[in-house]
């Protein structure tokens, strides 16, 4: 079973639909103890860094994260929940989980795609990836696939950690992490077969690591 963390930060639905679409056994919950038994963790959001992070305090999810993570439990990241992964947000000045060194920061005003067209924030819209390490999130998709963005702020991760980055504007990067924490900026569960292949492989990895 996957946890779907809730944290009253939007999109914990979409991905439990995503999830059921592919047979994957999930729940969305903010029980720590439910959260402990899970063989992988969802970490989702949409919404100001600012706000997310109070409600983690004061619900002790932030807690509970790195408990997963210092256990070596599969985690991932989506969107808001991949920008609070790291130290620190520019959104609200805010101080974040700090699991993974780094920083999310706003796209610039007045941004333009690489013909010279407008890129309004926030990104709103589907993009490629360019794969800088292999990584078992993207098995199996196609390397031309587009996943589908909604964002005014990007991670910017130790560049150790950088997976995959996009071009919008700038080019930012869209996939960080290491062996069993992952964070994704774009909305696998909003990105058709690509973004469900996605999910599977996570899943497909918890229930490996899980086996051992």
């Amino acid at each position: 079973m996957l946890a779907i963390v809730d944290y009253k930060a939007g999109n914990q639905t979409s991905v439990r639909r995503a999830l059921e679409h592919e047979h994957i056994p999930c729940t969305i919950t903010a029980d720590p103890a439910t959260i402990a038994r899970a063989h992988g963790v969802i970490f989702p959001g949409v919404g100001a860094a600012g706000q997310a992070m109070q409600v983690l305090h004061e619900t002790g999810l932030d807690a509970c994260l790195h408990e997963i993570v210092a256990r070596g439990q599969p985690l991932l990241g989506i969107c808001l929940g991949c920008q609070i992964l790291l130290d620190y947000s520019e959104e609200n000045t805010t101080t974040t989980l700090g699991l993974v060194p780094g920083c999310s920061r706003r796209f610039a005003d007045n941004m333009q795609e690489e013909d010279g067209t407008p890129a309004p924030v926030p990104h709103m819209g589907w993009n490629s990836l360019h794969t800088c390490k292999p990584c078992v999130l993207l098995a199996g998709i196609d390397p031309e696939a587009e996943f589908y963005f909604v964002h005014s702020y990007y991670a910017e991760p130790s560049p150790e950690f950088v997976i995959a980055t996009t071009v919008y504007g700038c080019e930012f990067c869209s996939i960080y992490g290491r062996e069993g924490l992952w964070a994704a900026q774009f909305h696998p569960e909003k990105s058709g077969r690509p973004g469900l292949r996605l999910l599977r492989n996570f899943y497909s990895y918890c229930e490996a690591h899980h086996a051992q």
